[in-house]
C-alpha cells in the first residue's frame, strides 16, 4: 500500500488500485521482557563493563524508556537538571514532535557521571570520531551490546529495554495514559499492547465500580449482590 501511494504521489499512477482492499490483521508485534534474575545480571554487567560509554547509554535507556536514537543524539543543551528532564527535538522524534522525557533518580545519576559536559555538545560523543577532531555522537552500539548480552546471559533487542521500562510502569500500577505520555506514543493503540501486563491493576480498577454496584436497595434495606 505504501509503495502504490507513493506512485500516486509521484504521478506514476492516477489512483491506487488497491484502495478498497482490507489489510490482513496480523499480530506480529515482538516484545521480550527480562525477568528479575535476568535484569539483575544485566545491571551487574553494566556496573562493571569496561566500555563505560555504552554501559551508561544502556543504563539511561533502562531508566527512561527512551528510544536508542533519542539517547545517542541527546545534547547537553536539552538537559534540564533543575527540571529533571531531557528534551527530544522534533527532528529526532519518531512522531516529528518535540517531547520531554522525565528523568528519575537513576537517570539523573547516569547524567551526573558523564564527563562530556565540558568537552562536547553531546551526552555521548563518539570517541572514535573525537580522535579525528569531530564532535559527533555515537551512531551504533551493536557490537558492544552483543558482547554485553553474552556476558549477562541474555538475548534481547535494545528496543526491548523500552518495552521492559513500560512493563515495569504498568505492573507498578501506572495508567496506560501515563505510560503513553512518558514513552511519547502519538497513538494510544500502541500503548494498549501493555494492558495485559497488569491484571492486578485492572482488577483493582473494576473493583471500584464493583464496590458501588455490589450494593443495591431492596425495599428499605440494602442487599449485597452475589459475587460472580
Amino acid at each position: 500500500r505504501r509503495a502504490i501511494n507513493l506512485a500516486v504521489q509521484w504521478d506514476l499512477l492516477e489512483k491506487n488500485p488497491l484502495k478498497n482492499f482490507e489489510l490482513f490483521m496480523v499480530d506480529n508485534q515482538i516484545e521480550n521482557y527480562l525477568n528479575d534474575e535476568q535484569m539483575a545480571r544485566l545491571l551487574a554487567v553494566l556496573r562493571e563493563d569496561r566500555n563505560r560509554n555504552v554501559a551508561m547509554i544502556l543504563s539511561l535507556l533502562l531508566s527512561t524508556g527512551a528510544r536508542l536514537n533519542e539517547v545517542l543524539s541527546a545534547t547537553w543543551k536539552n538537559v534540564s537538571i533543575e527540571g529533571r528532564s531531557l528534551k527530544v527535538d522534533a527532528i529526532r522524534s519518531k512522531s516529528k514532535r518535540s517531547r520531554s522525557i522525565p528523568l528519575n533518580d537513576s537517570a539523573m545519576w547516569v547524567i551526573e557521571q558523564l564527563k562530556s559536559k565540558d568537552s562536547s555538545a553531546y551526552l555521548f560523543p563518539s570517541p572514535v570520531l573525537a580522535k579525528q577532531g569531530k564532535d559527533l555522537p555515537y551512531t551504533n552500539i551493536t557490537r558492544a551490546w552483543y558482547r554485553i548480552q553474552k556476558k549477562a546471559g541474555i538475548k534481547i533487542r535494545v528496543h526491548d529495554l523500552r518495552h521492559g521500562f513500560a512493563s515495569m510502569l504498568v505492573s507498578g500500577g501506572r495508567s496506560l495514559y501515563e505510560v503513553q505520555q512518558i514513552l511519547g506514543h502519538s497513538d494510544p493503540k500502541v500503548t494498549m499492547r501493555y494492558a495485559h501486563l497488569s491484571p492486578q491493576a485492572m482488577q483493582e480498577a473494576v473493583n471500584i465500580v464493583g464496590n458501588v454496584v455490589g450494593r443495591r436497595p431492596v425495599g428499605n434495606q440494602v442487599a449485597v449482590a452475589a459475587t460472580v
